[in-house]
């Protein structure tokens, strides 16, 4: 029996739209590539009795709406926050951010700065509250012009004016300063001392390919400070059992909601005719009919690799082939014989649960930056670490743990020709050099490790470029222009083929909120019989 929707990929947002479309009465197959659901929120053993995170690595994103609407703690998901939110090595020095610390910990570097911090986060958590309802709803479908020219209807469109009414003017600027300038810009506005612009200027380069003086990098940083964990807004916090575990209690939902759940099946073409999608054929030359299939695959993949040039607008065809991903990612899991210890604070402590962060200043960041434009990675790299194991203990053996490193930058294609798979070690050999610097005998107590480059990022969960946001979060591909202006609810110009991946709003992250908004614009379709 044929399905009524077909979803190609099961990462978490594709899991997220199955289950929605399944509670709306449509029969729904899923169909990923790989031989374990979850696509990049996948927990696997990369050493002998050492299992992590193995792409994505950290939670807060994870819309809470998608959580009780899956039931994923009714399904085992579990999730414990922080003990410390950051840790930032400087040279003779520390610097921690969390709860209760940070004011005291700025103090010694600012006291002007510790005296400004209230005001900072109440006007950021005034934006981000814009964004935690913004995130959840489909964004108007602009068709014409540019979005900078569409951008002041996006501001009155029903999704966004009821909230933004509610802003003082002060909110306003700021949202206006948060959309369109560089992090840098904005935090060197607000502080003066170097650490407490590091902590917070890292969120705007996580992901993105780019100097914290970038335009735009400004909302990379808002795009991380909306997430909250357990109800607490803006906090950080661990999968117990890794990132995995998302997508498995998700998995769970979408079965005892009668979802079909298939592994090791590549999808090779999607079927379309007469101006619509009919369904797909596998790379085993299966082929499975459907009324609507729906792609959580980056766009480019999608409809550069899987849809017939033919079937597509010759003008949004161009624009998607023009869509721009590369976030500078290099990412690392290592068996550990030994918790790290660091010589500005060597002894075990609640700092040790917090995102590391080897990039003292915005400008080490941004050297790092064109480091890696020039030379293809950077000579001083930015590093953030977790050690996930001392949150949970089921991660590694007894006395052992296992760290993420998640590094920047380094360039998506390296330049003069040069092959990622012939660098691969080197680079990270730097890495594991770089904590080693702030903590001796890192090195050594390496058991084993997993080496992930931009490339190995690309082939194995299809993030292009090695981009982790499916696309850069820039003001040209955000919201109703995501991926492009006339495709940004979800839909395509191919009636019944529909995008729920992170190539669509809001964009990157676990936060399952483009699968929950495609799977509403399907069900209404579904209803409307208009596929």
């Amino acid at each position: 029996m044929a399905s009524d929707v077909i979803i190609v990929g099961g990462g978490h947002n594709g899991l997220t739209c199955a289950a929605y479309l399944a509670a709306g009465g449509l029969k729904v197959t899923v169909l990923e590539r790989r031989g374990v659901l979850g696509g990049a929120a996948v927990t696997e053993e990369f050493h002998p009795g050492f299992r992590n995170s193995t792409a994505s690595y950290t939670v807060s994103l994870l819309n809470p709406k998608v959580i009780r609407d899956l039931d994923l703690h009714g399904h085992g998901l579990r999730v414990v926050e922080r003990k410390m939110a950051n840790f930032l090595p400087l040279d003779g020095d520390r610097f921690f951010v969390g709860d209760g610390i940070t004011q005291a910990e700025t103090a010694r570097f600012s006291p002007k700065d510790a005296e400004r911090l209230p005001a900072y986060w109440d006007r950021l958590d005034a934006i981000a509250d814009v964004l935690r309802e913004v995130v959840i709803q489909t964004p108007p479908n602009l068709v014409e012009g540019s979005f900078a020219e569409a951008l002041p209807e996006l501001l009155k469109s029903a999704v966004l004016g009821r909230r933004l009414s509610k802003l003082t003017l002060t909110a306003k600027r700021d949202l206006l300063a948060l959309f369109s300038q560089s992090a840098g810009d904005w935090l060197d506005g607000w502080f003066e001392s170097d650490p407490i612009k590091a902590a917070y200027g890292f969120d705007g380069v996580v992901g993105a390919y780019a100097s914290p003086y970038t335009p735009g990098t400004a909302y990379v940083l808002l795009h991380h400070v909306f997430g909250e964990v357990n109800g607490r807004k803006g906090a950080w916090g661990h999968a117990l059992g890794g990132m995995g575990a998302i997508t498995q209690a998700m998995a769970a939902c979408c079965r005892a909601r009668g979802v079909e759940l298939r592994t090791n099946v590549a999808v090779a073409e999607i079927l379309t005719g007469k101006g619509r999608a009919t369904g797909v054929v596998t790379a085993t030359g299966e082929v499975l009919k459907a009324r609507a299939v729906v792609s959580n695959l980056h766009p480019q993949l999608t409809f550069g690799k899987l849809v017939d040039p033919a079937a597509q607008p010759a003008d949004f065809r161009e624009r998607i082939g023009r869509y721009r991903s590369g976030s500078g990612t290099f990412r690392m899991n290592v068996a550990l014989s030994e918790l790290p210890r660091f010589t500005v604070a060597p002894e075990p402590g609640d700092h040790m649960t917090g995102g590391i962060i080897v990039a003292p200043t915005l400008a080490y960041m941004d050297r790092a930056f064109v480091d890696a434009r020039e030379h293809g990675w950077s000579k001083a790299p930015i590093v953030e670490m977790l050690v996930p194991s001392t949150l949970d203990d089921s991660l590694a053996p007894p006395g052992r743990h296992v760290a993420s490193l998640f590094c920047q930058h380094v360039a998506p294609e390296l330049p003069g020709g040069r092959a990622w798979d012939d660098h691969r070690d080197e680079v990270a050999d730097l890495m594991i050099a770089t904590v080693e610097k702030h903590a001796p005998g890192f090195a050594r107590s390496v058991l084993g490790r997993q080496v992930l480059s931009p490339l190995d990022l690309e082939r194995t969960f299809g993030l292009v470029a090695g981009d982790i946001m499916h696309g850069r979060l820039s003001l040209d591909q955000l919201f109703s222009a995501r991926p492009v202006l006339g495709a940004g609810d979800y839909r395509s110009p191919i009636r019944g083929l529909y995008q729920c991946g992170s190539g669509t709003h809001p964009g990157g992250g676990v936060t399952g909120a483009p699968g929950h908004n495609a799977a509403t614009e399907i069900l209404r379709d579904a209803r409307r019989r208009r596929f």
